[in-house]
């Protein structure tokens, strides 16, 4: 049976090759590459940016640990609210089957707001970087427990070839050595265990120091309070990715502001 992350990734593949069967590898690579100067690296280019903390915020309608989160899910509201609220990124989930994400919420939000968009998935396939592109993504999700050094070194050079950042995501140590050996500028550090589904918001701390000197820094899951926020800043930390806890809130603006101290 495996891990969920394993079975997160073998429907990933199922999914891949079905697709594959409506549009050919070589096509889509084609179309990619056509947008690969469209507005370069902006998601880095944003959290590189001085200044506070900055929040990437999720658009998430369920996930394998909780189950449904948001059974209303006004998602272009949602990632409207983020954009108010002043959110330098919006993760968007397309996983469909235990996410219950889909690839148009991506494309609309893509195309109705400015603040770059990261797809949320779980990248498995060269196909799925060059999918990205054409859905409007700024920004993959590269993950450590999926792919080996050399893998990952591959899927960063595509996402680089089409303009597209790429958070490679690590949860102990040696998968933050493997991420910076691959030639990873953003880091992100799931507080959340892939494979029990187990969180520890201290995990992100324990591992700055492993990352590279000038690697931005994101910490991810298990972030619910303004204190959360404080002690990962103050911990190196560049960013937040935020999702259940937005989710459940009646207002996402209205938490952001909470989480920031507002």
């Amino acid at each position: 049976m495996g891990t969920i992350l394993d079975q997160l990734a073998d429907y990933a593949r199922i999914r891949v090759a079905k697709k594959k069967e409506e549009k050919p590898l070589e096509e889509i690579r084609e179309e990619a590459l056509a947008l690969a100067k469209a507005e370069p690296f902006r998601f880095e280019r944003v959290l590189a940016a001085p200044g506070d903390i900055h929040f990437i915020c999720e658009c998430k309608k369920a996930s394998p640990s909780k189950g449904l989160i948001a059974p209303e899910f006004p998602y272009l509201e949602i990632a409207k609210q983020y954009e108010a609220a002043g959110a330098s990124a919006i993760s968007v989930l397309t996983e469909p089957k235990w996410f219950l994400g889909s690839d148009d919420y991506l494309r609309e939000i893509a195309a109705e707001v400015q603040t770059p968009c990261l797809r949320k998935d779980f990248t498995v396939d060269p196909y799925m970087i060059y999918e990205a592109k054409l859905l409007g993504a700024s920004a993959v999700l590269l993950i450590c427990a999926l792919l080996d050094t050399q893998t990952l070194a591959m899927y960063i050079e595509i996402a680089d070839s089409l303009g597209l950042s790429a958070i490679v995501e690590a949860h102990d140590e040696a998968e933050v050595a493997s991420a910076a050996a691959a030639g990873a500028r953003i880091i992100g550090v799931n507080n959340r265990n892939l494979k029990d589904f187990t969180v520890d918001i201290h995990n992100s701390i324990r591992l700055r120091e492993h990352a590279p000197a000038g690697t931005i820094f994101v910490a991810e899951s298990g972030i619910r309070t303004p204190e959360d926020v404080e002690t990962l800043r103050r911990n190196g930390v560049n960013a937040v990715l935020i999702g259940e806890q937005l989710m459940r809130a009646t207002s996402p603006k209205a938490e952001i502001d909470r989480l920031r101290g507002c």
